[in-house]
C-alpha cells in the first residue's frame, strides 16, 4: 500500500523558517517526480516545487523561488521543504505528491503551516 506522510507543519512568524518532511513507501511502480502542492483556506491546491527523480532536477513556482528548497534525502524516499522567509500568504495546508509514469498520482494527508503573528 502506497503511503505518503507528511509532517513539520506548524505555527510560525513571519520572516521565520519551516522544514517539511514526506516519507513516501509502499511503491511497486516507478515514479516519474515528487512534489510538494499547498492549499490555502478557500483557494485552489496549488504547486510548488517538484523533483523529477530521473535526474533530480529541482522546479520551483515564482512566489517561493529563492525562499523555498526541496530536496531528497540520499538513497531514501525522503523528501523535504525548507521553507526560509515565511509570510501569511504561505499559510497553506501542505501536501506531498508522488506521480508514475502510468499516470498515477498518490497524494499524503497533509501538514498545516501558518505563518503569522
Amino acid at each position: 500500500q502506497v503511503q505518503l506522510v507528511e509532517s513539520g507543519g506548524g505555527l510560525v512568524q513571519p520572516g521565520g523558517s519551516l522544514r517539511l518532511s514526506c516519507v513516501i513507501s509502499g511503491f511497486t511502480s516507478s515514479r516519474k517526480a515528487v512534489s510538494w502542492c499547498r492549499q490555502a483556506p478557500g483557494k485552489e491546491r496549488e504547486l510548488v516545487a517538484t523533483i523529477t527523480l530521473a535526474d533530480g532536477r529541482t522546479t520551483y513556482k515564482d512566489p517561493v523561488k529563492g525562499r523555498f528548497t526541496m530536496s531528497r534525502e540520499n538513497g531514501k524516499d525522503w523528501f523535504y521543504l525548507q521553507m526560509n522567509s515565511l509570510q501569511p500568504e504561505d499559510t497553506a495546508v501542505y501536501y506531498c505528491k508522488a506521480a508514475t509514469w502510468a499516470g498515477y498520482v498518490y497524494w499524503g494527508q497533509g501538514t498545516e503551516v501558518t505563518v503569522s503573528s
